[in-house]
C-alpha cells in the first residue's frame, strides 16, 4: 500500500482535529484538540499549515506532521500516526518531508521536544540527526489562598524579564508566541516579574528573576502550570518549595539543516 503526503490545508480544521485525536489516542500523556484549540496551535506557534503535511493511504488520512516557521528557525509542532498505520515508516517519511518543506524556505534549524517515556520517536530524531539540547521540563503548583494583587503592563513585566533572563526561551514560551496572546497578563516584583494567562489554569509564559513572591502571586489566581522549564532552572526549586512538582520531563533538540550532507 502506498502512502501519499499532501499539505496539512488538503484538509478542513475539521478533519485535522479528528487526524490529531486519533494519532494522539494512546498517547502517553492524554490530548485532545477541538477545532478552537487546533487553530490557537496555528496562530500561537505559528504553524505553517500549507507546509505541515498529513499522510494520506489507501484515501485515508493516517498521520500528520505541524511545522511552525519563524524566519530561519523551525519548530515541530506534534507527529502522529494512528494505530492501524504505525512502524510502516510513515512517521520519519513525515519528519523527512517536513525537514524539505523547512529547508525550502530557507530554514536552518528545526526544533522539537520530545517526552521522556518516547522512547520510539527519541530514536528516531536520532536517526535523522537531531542532537540534544537540554532538558526541559513541565512544572505544576496548586493555588493558594489569594494574595495582594501585584499586577503590572505586560510590556513593564516583559522589559523586567528581558533584563533579568539568563537562557533562551523554547518555542511555545519565546517572544513571538508571547506577541499572539492577547490576554497575557503581567506580575512585578522586586526581585522578579512574570506573565501569564488564565486559561483553565494560570498558564505562566515567561518568569525571570527571584521567583518566589511573584509564583506566589500568580498562584492566587488558579493551579500554576510551566510548560517547558530548562531543568536546574531555579524556578523549578521555588515551585518545589510552594508544593509544586514536574509531570512531564521532555528533550528538546535541534536538527542543523544547514550541516546536512
Amino acid at each position: 500500500m502506498s502512502v501519499e503526503l499532501r499539505s496539512a490545508r488538503s484538509l478542513s480544521l475539521a478533519e485535522r482535529v479528528v487526524l490529531f485525536n486519533a494519532a494522539y489516542e494512546d498517547y502517553v500523556i492524554p490530548f485532545r484538540l477541538d477545532e478552537g484549540a487546533l487553530e490557537g496551535m496555528i496562530d500561537w506557534f505559528d504553524l505553517d499549515v500549507e507546509s505541515s503535511r498529513v499522510a494520506v493511504r489507501d484515501g485515508e488520512p493516517v498521520g500528520f506532521g505541524n511545522l511552525g516557521i519563524r524566519g530561519d528557525q523551525a519548530w515541530i509542532g506534534g507527529v502522529g500516526v494512528v494505530t492501524s498505520a504505525r512502524r510502516q515508516g510513515i512517521g520519519e517519511l513525515l519528519m523527512e518531508a517536513l525537514h524539505d518543506e523547512a529547508a525550502a524556505r530557507g530554514v536552518t534549524k528545526v526544533w522539537l521536544e520530545v517526552i521522556e517515556q518516547n522512547d520510539a520517536a527519541y530514536r528516531l530524531y536520532e536517526k535523522l540527526g537531531y542532537d540534544l539540547v537540554r532538558w526541559v521540563e513541565v512544572w505544576t503548583l496548586p493555588t493558594d489562598l489569594p494574595g495582594p494583587a501585584l499586577e503590572v503592563p505586560v510590556e513593564q513585566a516583559h522589559a523586567r524579564i528581558r533584563e533579568l533572563r539568563t537562557a533562551r526561551e523554547p518555542w511555545q514560551r519565546s517572544d513571538a508566541t508571547l506577541a499572539h496572546y492577547a490576554d497575557a497578563r503581567g506580575i512585578e516584583t522586586d526581585e522578579g516579574a512574570a506573565i501569564f494567562r488564565v486559561a483553565g489554569a494560570a498558564q505562566v509564559v515567561q518568569i525571570a528573576g527571584e521567583p518566589r513572591d511573584v509564583l506566589r502571586a500568580v498562584r492566587s489566581y488558579g493551579n500554576v502550570v510551566i510548560l517547558n522549564l530548562p531543568a536546574g532552572d531555579p524556578v523549578g526549586d521555588a515551585v518545589r518549595e510552594l508544593g509544586g512538582a514536574v509531570t512531564v520531563r521532555q528533550r528538546e533538540m535541534v536538527l542543523d539543516l544547514a550541516g546536512r550532507g
